[in-house]
């Protein structure tokens, strides 16, 4: 996930401040990992520079001064442009898993007992999330079934990959 975007997608409902930023972000995209007060405000200064937001006043707080920063129309366009990029599945067709896999084959190590190994932590992690989902608020339940179908996907590899290992050792020979 682009935080920087997700953080102009916050913004967007109205004139904010850093803090309440914070705040918001990791109520909605936190549960997780929240982010970090250095990241927001590096966040925001970035923003600033390319126009994305401005600085609209600031008023005293218990601390320092408490900068309000609002979205430019140069930040709403970028926003509205990115909400209707579609996202790549996938930005290389070749994962670590399929790299390991592959060098398992060339190195005459034990790919099966590698895709063996990887299958259970996708299980035992699957097991982690299903449990972590049961009473869960909704926005975490629907980012836990994202993970969850990611991982039933990889399953799917893993076991079309095993199943193919003979002929794959075969394709890897032939090319080394």
């Amino acid at each position: 996930m682009d935080r920087s975007l997700a953080l102009l997608g916050l913004m967007s409902t109205g004139p904010t401040h850093g803090y309440d930023l914070k705040t918001r972000y990791d109520s909605i995209f936190g549960s997780s990992r929240a982010i970090a007060f250095g990241q927001i405000y590096a966040t925001l200064s970035r923003m600033i520079r390319d126009g994305l937001i401005e600085q609209i006043g600031q008023e005293p707080g218990s601390g320092p001064d408490r900068k309000r920063y609002a979205v430019t129309e140069a930040g709403r366009s970028r926003l509205a442009e990115w909400l209707r990029e579609p996202d790549t599945p996938s930005p290389t067709l070749q994962s670590n898993l399929f790299a390991k896999t592959i060098l398992a084959l060339v190195l005459d190590d034990d790919a099966d007992a590698l895709l063996d190994i990887q299958r259970h932590a996708h299980l035992a992690r699957m097991r982690e999330l299903t449990t972590a989902k049961s009473g869960a608020p909704l926005l975490d339940r629907l980012a836990i079934d994202h993970a969850l179908f990611q991982i039933e996907a990889d399953l799917r590899w893993i076991d079309l990959t095993s199943a193919r290992l003979t002929d794959m050792r075969k394709e890897v020979r032939r090319h080394g």
